[in-house]
């Protein structure tokens, strides 16, 4: 004899039902079958829903129980031929009738009793089975349809139900042995109490049916089919990279179950372990899939981890109190209360001190176990030996799982520093001695985050995938999007990394897509997409809670830069080329590192000087290695070089600057590179990473533009000032050339004093012959005090900046 269960997503539909028919005759056609079946998808909810609406006094209940009526008697004529229709049909309408009765007394009263919710909610099942049976009659004749409450007998305990095994294994063998048939169809989750009264047994009860039956009849399996292929190494709803397990043992079974695994109720492992009875998880839209084996040894599965877990919809409640500490029995009256009051406590973690003890309940219940446990120590409360219990709501639990994780070291640090690296607060943590479950109290709305984080943690291809979100998308950020796309799979495949670009904005538009966006159509898709503000496209980034979310900065803006510490206190890291943060007031650029240091996020900025170039790395590896910076000596500005590499006196000036310009040498304002003010914060930020306390109006700057052409109402009126300034920039030029030298705005630190300016260069100096748009650093320092550390490459242009900005995104997702 076989055992089958199906579930309510398995018997939605009439063509769900026909389809499951001919897997049970499969099954049917060498040996007997007993089947379970659940209610009809969604109706054990509306009855419930009835209930409480009687209850309430709605009314509306009654619309709700013609829609359910209506759904059963339509199934029967989609179902059975007209012929055989009649008897089925007058089935329905008697429990519809039944069912309207006692929901009726439910809205004179004003009264829904435990025993009466119970009563209500189990005639899904008796609707369901009487519709099915009649349907698999047409094919295998030899079918009955067993009541499940003759055979199951319970006790109830407030609205919880415990299983009385012995007179049902009695009734089960005896009917069994009395009664011969092909097919038994028995309706799950319902049974009677010792009394005789209509029961059920708990929600997902109709797994714990077949086990119940299959344990009383001693068979070696127990089929469960539902909508997915078995149990998961995580909530698929939740990690798109789950997948299904094919061995665990019972106790892991039991483990995420009670966590929250929704594919097997829990109690059903119960009368099944000791006599070694197997449990199949499969799926009734993919029969042939080998699905969820749940048996004494997990021996196959080769994994320290066997799942993540876990249970939402909880409550924590701390008892605290100096009154606690050293006296014998406290836990005792705690856990007593709470027992007579019938509230299960989920978890409970205890200090070694004795001060304190955390409890984690459903939060139905929350309130009930905060009354009681005040109620049971008010002389405590009163004498001000424990603090009066409070509800911290909004908090989940997750659970590693797994037989092996005892055998393993390191487990329960790698989970905790992952959790602590995506700014994960752990609430509390328990830990059995078994070690096969490590569980963490976390916020609720950090649930996605965490499960996802871990699974990529303990059961991924060692990958770490990293959630982009840029700002600034023209000339370079246009160009960080093409590297991106082109790059994809190099990243994957050689460094491990799942770069995914989530949201996009300019100063207009923002665009968002939780599976990334398509690089191939962005600009077209931006276009169409929502209105932009800095503070939505935060609050945005905010709510979605990625782990390893990453802001992108590609403007010049000092409003979005405004915006980082916002990002770092939510644990997003921060890479930028925007200058202006860390050229701002020492103490915002202090801030900013404390923030990324405390909130375990990254805040880089390497492209901030010299585009591309590895110029704050590598002055940050000589600090950290001990060396002392003597003087930085370089010409930072690769739009300044690209100005006067071209400018010789031929052509008017104001044209290599427009020029400049075009290429995209320059700010958007090119006074901003022109006055020097842009270099000036570049020293500056290299003088903060050297270790030195300036401030930008600390530089020395010395321009070569007029007060006027510094002071130009727009671009256009900044071109026409400068146009009749040729004759001065012809000037600079002449004496230059005449000494054998070229012009370079070269900026310097010395002696905790830094300047810019323009500065004649001779042919012997490094300085000389800087092609293009190059920018070049001479560090002397300690261990280069003569000869120096030489940094030199293209240093302006949306390529090389965009490169810069990525290789910092790499260097996040390495860390």
């Amino acid at each position: 004899m076989q055992i089958l269960k199906f579930g309510g997503s398995s018997v939605s539909s009439p063509e769900r039902i026909k389809s499951l028919s001919k897997l049970v005759q499969q099954f049917s056609k060498n040996e007997k079958v007993v089947v379970v079946f659940s209610a009809f998808g969604g109706v054990t909810n509306d009855l419930l829903s009835v209930a409480t609406l009687a209850r309430d006094r709605d009314d509306s209940y009654k619309e709700l129980l013609t829609t359910i009526e209506k759904r059963h008697l339509k199934a029967v004529r989609e179902l059975l031929p007209v012929d055989q229709q009649s008897a089925v049909l007058s089935k329905v309408k008697s429990f519809m009738n039944h069912l309207e009765t006692l929901c009726e007394g439910v809205f004179l009263l004003s009264e829904l009793s435990d025993k009466t919710t119970h009563v209500i909610s189990g005639f899904g099942e008796m609707l369901s089975t009487e519709i099915i049976s009649a349907y698999l009659k047409l094919s295998e004749k030899d079918t009955l349809l067993v009541d499940a409450r003759e055979l199951i007998v319970c006790r109830n305990f407030k609205e919880k139900v415990q299983v009385s095994y012995e007179p049902s294994n009695t009734k089960i063998r005896q009917y069994f042995n009395n009664h011969d048939a092909q097919i038994y169809i028995v309706p799950g989750f319902i049974s009677k109490n010792s009394e005789g009264v209509p029961s059920t047994l708990g929600r997902g009860g109709s797994d714990f049916t077949a086990a119940i039956l299959g344990a009383a009849l001693n068979l070696k399996k127990v089929y469960i089919y539902t909508d997915v292929n078995g149990m998961y190494t995580a909530n698929p709803n939740l990690v798109s990279q789950a997948y299904p397990l094919k061995h665990i043992s019972y106790e892991e079974a039991m483990e995420l179950s009670h966590f929250g695994a929704k594919v097997l109720y829990p109690p059903t492992l119960q009368p099944l372990i000791n006599q070694n009875i197997e449990i199949h998880i499969k799926s009734t839209f993919d029969p042939d899939s080998h699905g969820t084996v749940i048996s004494r040894s997990s021996k196959k599965n080769f994994r320290w981890v066997t799942g993540i877990t876990h249970i939402d919809a909880i409550s924590l409640l701390n008892v605290e109190g100096s009154g606690m500490v050293g006296i014998p029995g406290f836990s005792k009256r705690l856990f007593e209360a709470l027992y007579l009051s019938g509230i299960n406590v989920v978890l409970i973690t205890q200090a070694s001190s004795e001060h304190s003890i955390c409890i984690a309940v459903r939060d139905d219940e929350a309130l009930e176990a905060r009354n009681v446990l005040n109620d049971a120590f008010e002389a405590e409360v009163s004498s001000g030996k424990i603090k009066a219990v409070k509800i911290e709501d909004d908090v989940a639990i997750i659970a590693l799982v797994g037989d092996r994780m005892k055998s393993h070291h390191g487990l329960s640090g790698k989970m905790f520093s992952a959790l602590g690296h995506n700014n994960i607060n752990i609430r509390a943590i328990a830990q059995g001695a078994s070690e096969r479950n490590i569980s963490a109290v976390i916020a609720k709305k950090d649930v996605t985050k965490a499960l996802n984080l871990l699974h990529e943690e303990f059961f991924e291809v060692p990958s770490k995938e990293l959630n982009l979100f840029i700002t600034g998308v023209g000339n370079v950020g246009g160009k960080l999007l093409q590297q991106l796309h082109k790059q994809e799979a190099y990243l994957l495949q050689k460094l491990r990394l799942k770069v995914r670009v989530l949201g996009i904005s300019n100063s207009r538009k923002m665009l968002f897509s939780e599976n990334g966006i398509d690089l191939n159509s962005w600009q077209e898709d931006l276009a169409k997409a929502d209105e932009c503000a800095p503070e939505a496209f935060f609050e945005t980034i905010k709510k979605l809670n990625l782990r390893n979310s990453i802001f992108v900065d590609n403007t010049a803006s000092e409003v979005i830069a405004g915006w980082y510490k916002h990002y770092l206190r939510n644990s997003i890291s921060v890479v930028t080329c925007n200058k202006i943060a860390c050229a701002d007031s020492f103490e915002n650029y202090q801030e900013l590192q404390d923030l990324a240091r405390e909130y375990g996020a990254s805040f880089l900025y390497e492209t901030n000087v010299g585009a591309g170039l590895p110029i704050i790395d590598t002055l940050q590896n000589l600090m950290a290695s001990g060396d002392q910076i003597l003087k930085i000596q370089a010409v930072l500005s690769g739009s300044l070089n690209f100005v006067f590499n071209n400018y010789k006196a031929e052509a008017p000036f104001h044209s290599i600057v427009r020029k400049a310009m075009e290429e995209g040498f320059t700010e958007p304002d090119p006074r901003i590179d022109l006055s020097g003010v842009d270099v000036a914060r570049k020293i500056l930020i290299l003088a903060r990473e050297s270790g030195l306390q300036l401030e930008l109006e600390d530089i020395e700057k010395d321009s070569f533009l007029s007060e006027a052409s510094l002071n130009a109402a727009d671009n256009a009126e900044f071109f026409e000032i400068i146009e009749k300034d040729e004759a001065s920039f012809q000037k600079m030029y002449r004496e230059a050339e005449a000494e054998g030298a070229e012009l370079k705005y070269v900026a310097q630190l010395q002696n905790g004093k830094a300047k810019v300016g323009l500065q004649k260069v001779h042919a012997q100096h490094p300085f000389a012959n800087l092609s293009g748009s190059d920018n070049i650093v001479l560090f002397f320092t300690e261990r280069y005090p003569e000869q120096p550390l030489i940094v030199k490459g293209a240093g302006a242009g949306a390529d090389v900046t965009a490169s810069g900005i990525f290789a910092d995104v790499i260097r996040i997702g390495k860390r």
